[in-house]
């Protein structure tokens, strides 16, 4: 409880300073978490080299290794901001690219299911879908302290977006996608062997969730990708991808299966367009492969 009201106190302090101070504010902090943080600067190598090989100059791995921190802390500033930002003041710094893929598929009354990756600014982007686009649901990991819980809560759903907590999910997303509302999922973490089904990525075999194509199946969904980038970290474009569409045969693990490979193959081609927007401290490949961490 006293860190939480510590944070707050700091959180008021930055709110009064004007956004570029903020924004060093945060900057320094990356830079403090790249020099202390030896065990995650050792995981970004490591994922770096097993799924792009050895083909950067070390030069360019520091880049995307320090990358990775800033655009964490730049994340963590966008849960403080959204708090305090308006609708009108977000699409100042949003615009989006093949909207109208998203446009067309409500206008047909198709269900949607939107999926992304930790790329770019995620928190921005999940913001300005569910704020400026179409209101999502969206799974979140429930923290230890309910503090802080429940101000993340308050930061996401201010301008849209409905949190329901990963454990037991299904449930909720399925009650969601029932009543024709959106829902979305960030697919590009590690997960369990139970949990996930196996799929290739950067040539190599992961474990990635089959919900979303599950679920599209089911009720007739169409998946839509979605990834945040920046040229200048003040304006960010949304760029929606080609539709996914799952198909429904006598097979249908074969259809879940095809369709989730759909979903991995296009996050890898986003990653190895700008490798240093995606969030390589993630462990990604730690149940088929735990021994590159070792």
């Amino acid at each position: 409880m006293i860190l939480y009201y510590f944070y707050r106190c700091v959180e008021w302090f930055l709110m009064l300073l004007p956004r570029s101070w903020r924004k060093v504010f945060f900057i320094f902090l990356s830079k403090v978490a790249f020099f202390i943080d030896t065990k995650h600067r050792r995981v970004i190598l490591q994922n770096l080299h097993f799924a792009l090989g050895h083909d950067f100059s070390p030069k360019a791995e520091e880049e995307i290794s320090r990358y990775c921190y800033r655009n964490l802390m730049l994340a963590i500033l966008q849960v403080l901001e959204n708090r305090h930002q308006s609708a009108e003041e977000l699409a100042l710094h949003v615009s989006f690219a093949n909207r109208h893929i998203v446009d067309d598929a409500l206008k047909e009354g198709r269900r949607i299911i939107f999926i992304s990756a930790h790329y770019g600014n995620w928190e921005l982007g999940a913001t300005a879908l569910s704020t400026l686009v179409v209101p999502t649901h969206a799974t979140y990991k429930k923290l230890n302290n309910p503090y802080f819980e429940s101000y993340l809560l308050e930061s996401r759903s201010k301008l849209g977006m409905n949190m329901i907590e990963k454990r037991g999910a299904i449930r909720g997303l399925t009650r969601a996608i029932k009543n024709a509302e959106t829902i979305s999922f960030l697919v590009d973490q590690n997960v369990s062997k139970k949990d996930g089904i196996v799929v290739n990525f950067f040539g190599k075999t992961i474990r990635q969730t089959a919900a979303p194509a599950f679920l599209a199946r089911k009720y007739d969904a169409l998946i839509i990708p979605l990834f945040i980038a920046t040229d200048d970290e003040e304006h960010y474009k949304i760029t929606f991808e080609k539709p996914i569409e799952v198909k429904k045969s006598d097979d249908a693990q074969k259809d879940i299966l095809e369709a989730t490979q759909k979903q991995a193959d296009v996050v890898e081609k986003i990653i190895k367009e700008n490798p240093k927007f995606w969030f390589w401290c993630h462990r990604r490949f730690k149940t088929e492969h735990p021994e590159i961490y070792t």
